[in-house]
């Protein structure tokens, strides 16, 4: 699977706050680390054509997230969520990033 468009945008005078907009292709999915420049305290990554959410906060474990599916139940991901290094960068997932979606994302330091 091949990102088509990864967009980073940190603007509007915050500082470690970045957004992110991709769109995959119909390849296999694979896990995808992305690199924002700060450690966050949350990531949210959002399947927009799916309405599937995953939410990292401080504190969680590697792989972790709060997993929300469109109907709204929520369940605690253990396995397939998100990873947040100490370099500035976090790893969601292949199951989180399947092929052919349009996703979005937000980083919060």
């Amino acid at each position: 699977m091949a990102l088509t468009t990864n967009t980073i945008t940190q603007s509007g005078g915050v500082a470690n706050y970045a957004t992110g907009y991709v769109v995959t292709d119909g390849g296999t999915a694979a896990d995808t680390t992305f690199t924002i420049g700060f450690v966050p305290r949350k990531v949210r990554f959002v399947n927009l054509t799916d309405r599937i959410t995953d939410e990292w906060y401080t504190g969680m474990a590697a792989y972790s997230s709060l997993h929300a599916v469109a109907a709204g139940t929520q369940t605690l991901e253990t396995t397939n969520g998100i990873s947040v290094g100490t370099d500035g960068t976090f790893t969601v997932k292949a199951a989180s990033i399947p092929a052919s979606k349009t996703l979005a994302w937000e980083a919060v330091g």
